[in-house]
């Protein structure tokens, strides 16, 4: 009994020392390999079209493009319910392992169909990470700045989308593509064993376990309330959670009809950021700018995205995200015009700066609302359910990209493919909630 004191005294000691922080850092690192591991594609385009024992052209590296956001729909499909089941950090781990497996068989692969198939498996490890980890952050974070740790780990994707172009600028000229796939590996070979050891399981999974005892010891280590019984999402026989009840609820007014809006304004807000970040290196390339100014206007548009995830985001939680969202996507509009009138170089990057702002602010804000809208009971399979649909969005961006690079159509139609679905954007937001679930505006706690 006295040895069992000691170390129950231990453990609150060192309970006083830990914060959601060191959750935020490790879902962030793994999100910055996500947005490298994704964005790359787009990075190695130019290369891609130069490789001459492939023969590709820009509709095939479209679909090409696409596959991996395929394989995304699946992962985030399977996440959706499996993280509920399985339990986070668990999902995390898995995730971080597939899509770094994969990338190395992209850059080994000896044929551009090995090459879409790999990039469609690497795909399925990246489905499942973003809304495990926004979960987990969402979950160790204080209250009252939920929305800004949702949108300064989700803006880590940004990192890894600069430290592609950046990487690229050095690498391609040189090296070619392979070796920008070699660096995925290292989330497996890096960040894998230091989450392993490290990263807490999710509070509400343990408790809907039944491993109570588990759960208040985490939650007196992070300072988090202790569960006084089971929660997470719906129970079902012998009191395990019920990923099917958790989405039974799901499917139930008043979350359905705003779940829909949800999941429309994501898909056009995927649509958005993954169409022109992909092409547009290869759409400045064909404006008659260098592989390394091509390749810095991707990294000015991901420095946008950062700015745009921390600001709006910020501003979300105290004048609520619903605004938030639907200044994001006037952002993104406003810029997609400037872009589209082939302005001087200055205001170009002015603009694409802009559309980072408005692409992945919007993007991170809706992520934010989401996840604090709905209950936490459902809170996991309403993200992975709604990005599931955003995902559709995600596939067709690329595919849409590669069919206006493929007509030689005048640079501007680049711009107008994205510009119509970003204005749809604006109205779609105005038919999200103004308050939360039990009548509170939004933007209070």
């Amino acid at each position: 009994m006295a040895l069992d004191a000691s170390t129950a005294r231990q453990g609150r000691t060192r309970g006083r020392t830990r914060t959601g922080t060191l959750v935020a850092v490790i879902c962030g690192c793994a999100v910055m390999f996500d947005g490298y591991d994704l964005s790359v594609f787009g990075t190695t385009i130019p290369a891609l079209l130069a490789y001459e024992p492939w023969g590709l052209d820009a509709v095939r590296v479209g679909l090409i493009a696409s596959y991996a956001l395929m394989g995304m729909l699946v992962g985030t499909l399977v996440c959706g319910v499996a993280t509920d089941l399985l339990g986070r950090r668990r999902m995390l781990l898995t995730s971080m392992s597939v899509f770094s497996v994969f990338m190395v068989g992209c850059a080994l692969a000896p044929s551009a169909e090995l090459f879409g198939l790999f990039r469609f498996l690497a795909g399925v490890g990246l489905g499942g990470l973003l809304p495990t980890a926004i979960a987990l952050t969402v979950e160790f974070a204080p209250p009252h700045r939920r929305n800004l740790a949702s949108a300064l780990v989700s803006s880590c994707f940004s990192v890894g989308t600069i430290g592609a172009a950046v990487l690229g600028i050095w690498v391609l000229p040189a090296y070619g593509f392979r070796p920008m796939y070699l660096v995925g590996a290292l989330p497996l070979l890096v960040l894998a064993p230091v989450a392993y050891r490290m990263l807490p399981e999710s509070v509400s999974y343990l408790a809907g376990q039944g491993r109570t005892d588990e759960a208040r010891r985490v939650a007196r280590e992070y300072g988090l309330p202790e569960p006084a019984e089971p929660s997470g999402p719906p129970a079902g026989d012998g009191g395990r959670p019920n990923p099917r009840a958790a989405l039974k609820v799901l499917l139930r007014r008043p979350l359905l009809g705003t779940a829909v809006v949800f999941a429309v304004a994501t898909l056009i807000g995927q649509l958005f950021i993954y169409g022109l970040s992909t092409w547009l290196p290869q759409i400045m390339r064909s404006a008659g700018y260098p592989l390394g100014s091509a390749l810095s206007f991707l990294a000015t548009m991901s420095v946008g995205a950062i700015a745009g995830a921390s600001v709006l985001a910020w501003l979300a939680d105290r004048v609520g995200p619903r605004r938030m969202a639907l200044a994001g996507f006037g952002i993104g509009v406003l810029a997609l015009v400037t872009l589209s009138l082939g302005p001087p170089t200055a205001v170009l990057y002015v603009a694409v700066f802009l559309a980072g702002v408005g692409a992945n602010g919007t993007a991170v804000v809706l992520n934010g609302f989401i996840a604090t809208w709905f209950p936490a009971a459902v809170r996991a399979t309403a993200l992975g359910s709604i990005m599931t649909v955003a995902r559709l969005g995600g596939i067709f961006g690329p595919i849409l990209g590669g069919l206006i690079a493929a007509a030689g159509v005048p640079v501007a139609w680049n711009f107008y493919a994205f510009l119509v679905p970003a204005a749809i954007g604006v109205l779609v937001v105005l038919l999200l909630p103004s308050r939360h679930l039990d009548g509170r505006p939004l933007g209070t706690h």
